[in-house]
């Protein structure tokens, strides 16, 4: 039932939790809960903890597991629930043994961060973390364009467990292309660039992506699934470029202020810290100034 639930959940807006700090630097549990809420009440039935956004790589283990269980508790059944696993293979399936024991429906496997890296190697790494939880749904989060079509069909041989793919690799020609070679329904393919390139991805063949935004204003992240789903690409359009200014502003500098616009809106609407750790930096003035301004025309 979970491995279905997952495969479900790439359909959708996955949205990427924030991890929000305290004054004294430690994860605040309480707003990380409201916030979950918020974004399930909204409507928003797929949440993911230890995502990018939530700054996974910034967070050491026993912060990783806490924001499961908050996850997991804050939904309370409303919604499916991801977690982000990563680091080292045998962590990675520590950490998806962890996850779905503490009432995770599946896992999200970040990108392997070794900087040397083969087709088979690849398998291997994720074939670790599904073996390690057969009776829950993988999602792969793809970020190397060297990760091929054969890759895919190799892993979904190996594992049927895994079901989706967070695609992030900027081109949704690529993309089209993988998704005919493996087979449309082989695996659910998920836009992993957020809103920005959704409309995009969804003509290659993905029909859910994840989303930071939808932490901030759901409702616009749920109306831009909903267009494209009628296949009203007009409407589509005009919902991406109303939000167009938030995601750009967050890809500026190659990236770097991904996490901290997201943080700084939501301090803005008072619902956390904007506080982020290193290697990401807070927004200058000139910066919250724009946010400020985004979140108006929203």
């Amino acid at each position: 039932m979970s491995t279905a639930k997952v495969r479900q959940a790439c359909e959708s807006v996955v949205t990427i939790n924030v991890t929000p700090f305290n004054a004294d630097g430690g994860v605040d549990l309480d707003a990380y809960a409201a916030l979950v809420d918020r974004c399930v009440s909204a409507g928003i039935d797929v949440v993911t903890a230890n995502g990018n956004t939530g700054e996974f790589y910034s967070l050491d283990r026993a912060e990783q597991a806490v924001a499961v269980r908050t996850t997991v508790s804050a939904a309370a059944g409303r919604a499916v629930v991801l977690a982000g696993v990563g680091h080292a293979a045998a962590e990675a399936a520590a950490e998806a043994v962890d996850a779905t024991g503490a009432g995770a429906h599946g896992v999200m496997v970040h990108q392997p961060v070794h900087p040397y890296q083969s087709t088979e190697g690849w398998v291997a790494y994720h074939r670790e973390v599904a073996d390690a939880i057969p009776d829950h749904g993988v999602v792969c989060y793809v970020r190397n364009p060297a990760i091929r079509a054969e890759a895919f069909v190799r892993l979904a041989d190996a594992c049927p467990n895994v079901v989706g793919v967070k695609y992030a690799v900027p081109d949704p020609i690529a993309l089209a292309d993988i998704v005919a070679a493996v087979g449309p329904d082989r695996l659910v393919w998920s836009c992993g660039l957020a809103e920005s390139w959704a409309p995009y991805f969804w003509l290659s063949g993905a029909r859910g992506f994840t989303s930071g935004l939808a932490t901030v204003a759901p409702e616009h992240s749920l109306a831009l699934l909903d267009t494209l789903r009628k296949g009203d690409t007009a409407a589509a359009m005009a919902v991406w470029q109303r939000l167009r200014p938030f995601e750009d502003l967050r890809a500026r500098y190659h990236n770097a202020l991904n996490v901290s616009v997201v943080k700084e809106a939501l301090a803005q609407l008072g619902l956390c810290r904007p506080d982020v750790r290193p290697p990401i930096s807070p927004l200058s003035d000139a910066e919250r100034a724009e946010v400020a301004a985004i979140l108006k025309a929203l």
